[in-house]
């Protein structure tokens, strides 16, 4: 492949991979560093096209890279960044915290289903793990939100 079409095959893969790339680190580091481990990532992609282009799942396998990126980053994972005037505070603030307690796995998993709909098999494609794994960390992170939280569910 010449270059031209290097560089065009990347941006059609970057577009493709980008925005679930994104989410799912964003879930799981907040969105600072889930950006900037998105954006690491993609740089790494790029350097590594040859390799990359030929990964069947080459969006999982970046997001182990992002999550590598992520942890030079020294502050705190945190789900959402500090709100400074009242006004722009999340409604419950209390479920912002119980998902900042939950294990990064747990908060992706839940996050990416419940705020972003995604599928159990695409996330499961996205993190590199089984559909089952995905299942076991939802019910994990759900039944511990509604425990943190004091809800009950009606059987």
């Amino acid at each position: 492949m010449d270059q031209t079409s290097e560089r065009q095959a990347f941006t059609r893969f970057v577009k493709a991979t980008e925005p679930k790339l994104s989410i799912a680190l964003g879930a799981a580091y907040g969105p600072e560093i889930g950006r900037e481990a998105t954006e690491e990532a993609l740089v790494w992609a790029w350097e590594h096209w040859p390799k990359v282009r030929k990964m069947s799942n080459a969006a999982g396998y970046l997001y182990r890279v992002g999550q590598s990126k992520a942890r030079w980053y020294q502050r705190p994972p945190m789900l959402f960044p500090a709100r400074r005037s009242a006004a722009d505070r999340p409604a419950d603030l209390d479920l912002v915290r119980a998902l900042e307690r939950l294990s990064l796995r747990q908060r992706a998993v839940v996050v990416l289903i419940h705020a972003y709909g995604y599928p159990e098999r695409e996330v499961a494609d996205l993190l590199g793990s089984s559909r089952w794994s995905v299942r076991t960390h939802l019910e994990r992170g759900l039944q511990r939100l509604r425990d943190e939280m004091g809800v009950t569910v009606d059987a």
